[in-house]
């Protein structure tokens, strides 16, 4: 099967389970042609399909709750219980119970593939490799942006969204008044402080693996502020789609928040086939090109290899498993597989150049 029809099949699927925004899809697969690296994050459906075919060894790996959709786009902050900033993986639309070795592959490959990133690819997967070693040996430990992680709190801080021209921006946003489904507002209403205050409903484009999927954000004016609540439509992973998995076809979105080792963000939750969150300035991610200084460049994708343990801790019953099969592998297993998804991914997006594919659905 080749990457017109795997989208073609996927889109189908998920046409069946929620409905698709036209405009939206048509952007996602825009943005597919525009470069290699947002083409890996748009088609992870693809990934689930490949990755047992081109890796058949790592794809027997003992089984964990992992992301799946891992990128280093897929790391940012977020506000806690206490109002602590916490930095951590911030996406968990395609979680599943899958090989543990499809996070650290494809984490390895998102960075090698980067935009204005130049990456030696041996001491990336070591440095990854270092770190999630490193924090299944530790039992995990959040990333809190406090007393400890001073070196990670300057970055974040440094990159905080302008919270005026972040609200400019959401204000921007095109409001609807109709084809609001009730259970998005619904879910809205439930994250907004008490009294609901005053409300208007937008809708909003982001993301690229999501993309295509109904997104509204509920805008109101709060306690001299603004603030923001947003509901995103939600299907099981692509990972079932792919034939990988022959369980009940679950969205384990919120198991991961529940199980993982993490400092939780107390306003995403996920409600129905919506998962909902807060919208801030303050959530944002941390990316490697800001760094500036080598060192600092590693600490990030080690700490990346520490987070990816502290989600994969999530299935503690599988961690033993885990480290006798990493005590086993050969010097060099993660570049190798690296290289071989990369080139496979390579492969797919000079293939999708040649003929994009654009196919409407029913859709809103």
């Amino acid at each position: 099967m080749n990457i017109q029809k795997a989208t073609t099949q996927y889109e189908a699927w998920l046409a069946e389970r929620t409905t698709l925004v036209q405009a939206d899809l048509d952007f996602k697969h825009e943005q597919m042609s525009a470069g290699v690296f947002p083409f890996l994050r748009s088609t992870f459906y693809r990934w689930a399909q490949l990755f047992p075919e081109v890796c058949p060894e790592l794809s027997k790996t003992p089984s964990v709750l992992a992301v799946g959709d891992l990128h280093i786009e897929n790391f940012g902050t977020w506000r806690d219980a206490e109002g602590r900033l916490i930095w951590g993986v911030n996406d968990f639309d395609e979680a599943h119970e899958m090989p543990y070795a499809i996070d650290l592959v494809r984490l390895a490959v998102s960075v090698c593939l980067a935009e204005n990133l130049r990456c030696d690819p041996k001491p990336v997967c070591e440095t990854l490799l270092e770190g999630y070693k490193a924090g299944l040996e530790a039992g995990g430990k959040p990333f809190v942006l406090a007393e400890e992680n001073v070196w990670l709190r300057e970055t974040a801080v440094r990159n905080l969204s302008n919270p005026v021209q972040f609200w400019k921006k959401m204000a921007a946003l095109p409001r609807v008044e109709e084809g609001i489904p009730a259970s998005a507002r619904e879910g809205i209403e439930h994250l907004l402080p008490r009294p609901n205050p005053v409300y208007s409903v937008a809708r909003r484009r982001a993301g690229l693996g999501s993309l295509g999927h109904m997104r509204f954000v509920g805008l109101a004016d709060f306690a001299g502020g603004q603030i923001a609540r947003e509901a995103k439509a939600l299907v099981p992973s692509a990972w079932l789609w792919a034939g990988n998995h022959t369980g009940p076809q679950e969205i384990l979105y919120q198991a991961v928040l529940s199980h993982a080792i993490r400092c939780r963000d107390p306003l995403v939750e996920l409600r129905g086939q919506w998962i909902l969150r807060r919208l801030a300035p303050d959530c944002i991610r941390v990316p490697l090109e800001s760094l500036g200084e080598e060192k600092d460049e590693r600490r990030l994708l080690r700490a990346m290899g520490w987070e990816t343990a502290n989600i994969h801790l999530g299935s503690p019953g599988a961690i033993k498993a885990v480290k006798r099969d990493l005590e086993k592998r050969r010097a060099g297993w993660l570049r190798t597989a690296m290289q071989t998804m990369m080139e496979a991914t390579q492969n797919d997006w000079s293939e999708w150049k040649k003929s994009p594919h654009l196919v409407a659905y029913t859709t809103s």
